[in-house]
């Protein structure tokens, strides 16, 4: 299959972008790497850059016989789009109309979109299933949801396919793929870098919250765990399905429970300091994957927390300054 992977130059994208070439697709990458790694890009992949507001660039990914397009172009830092919501409504949900119409234009009708556990907020009760209420608390979380009506009225109005992952946490590295980010904000590769001595210490946002320890409540899913599943989904809407799914682990741990696993694993005692809560953080949130599993045959192989810290910390050690930038 020829499928537009937008963002594929990322840390998600890049790995899905390995499975995909591991299947035999012929993979097009299209990204403004303003986080993505030119050295993440695969050889054997097309590679455009340009923005997915950039309406020739998009053209020139999709080209004439795109069948699919898999979208995680997206800025997705929650604290971020607190203090600047107009930057992520325009690159999110502005971005994401602009390549839906092109691929409406060009009559491409599968899209597999990168959502997020945050569209439900705090929710009433865990895990969360498919059937919560929606009410994201951050702008970020505001906008995947807003894409999720995007597709669904695009199912609607000219026959879209589509589904829309939903996860929060993903983790862990392939051999050759892993996490790089500049400043670098996710929790798992902060602590990895103070077992690296890349790092004096970190700062662990609130540990007020309603939780056993008073940090928060996040699960874990291992990147490649996430990959398997996307390439199920195109799989899925070939079967009729169309709508989101959860992904996650369901094996909720805190941010302090993390840290001390972490610690055990590379053998190594981190200093931290505790900071003021981050603006649209909930105190918990676990997706039950259990519809996925249904619809896409799907299960978690690799996502227990010690392999995903212990693939990280290997893709770490072996590329301690990352991406070559």
């Amino acid at each position: 299959m020829k499928i537009c992977v937008t963002g594929g130059a990322g840390y998600i994208g890049s790995v899905v972008v390995e499975h995909l070439l591991g299947l035999g697709h012929d993979i097009t990458i299209l990204d403004n790497l303003t986080t993505g790694h030119r050295d993440a890009v695969p050889a054997q992949c097309r590679f455009v850059e340009g923005d997915i507001r950039d309406r020739a660039a998009v053209d020139d990914a999709i080209g004439a016989s795109t069948q699919a397009v898999l979208h995680f172009a997206a800025k997705s830092l929650v604290g971020e789009s607190v203090e600047k919501p107009l930057d992520y409504y325009d690159n999110n949900v502005g971005g994401s109309i602009a390549l839906l119409r092109a691929m409406r234009d060009h009559d491409v009708k599968r899209f597999v979109f990168s959502s997020s556990a945050a569209v439900y907020g705090t929710p009433d009760k865990l895990p969360i299933d498919e059937t919560a209420d929606t009410h994201p608390e951050n702008p970020y979380g505001a906008t995947k949801l807003m894409v999720e009506q995007v597709l669904e009225d695009s199912r609607r109005a000219w026959g879209l396919s589509y589904v829309a992952l939903r996860y929060f946490n993903a983790g862990g590295s392939t051999a050759t793929r892993g996490e790089d980010h500049d400043p670098e904000t996710h929790l798992i590769p902060v602590v990895l870098d103070m077992a690296l001595g890349r790092r004096k210490k970190f700062t662990i946002f609130g540990n007020d919250y309603d939780t056993p320890d008073g940090t928060c409540i996040r699960d874990y899913i291992h990147v490649v765990d996430l990959a398997e599943a996307h390439v199920r989904a195109l799989d899925a809407m070939d079967g009729g399905f169309c709508g989101p799914l959860n992904l996650g682990s369901e094996d909720p741990f805190t941010v302090l429970e993390v840290v001390r696993r972490t610690e055990q694993i590379t053998g190594t005692t981190f200093r931290y300091e505790i900071g003021p809560r981050r603006p649209g953080d909930p105190a918990a949130l676990l997706a039950s994957s259990r519809r996925a599993e249904e619809v896409l045959g799907w299960r978690k192989r690799c996502s227990s927390l010690d392999e995903i810290i212990r693939s990280a910390y290997e893709w770490r050690q072996a590329n301690p300054d990352g991406y070559a930038r």
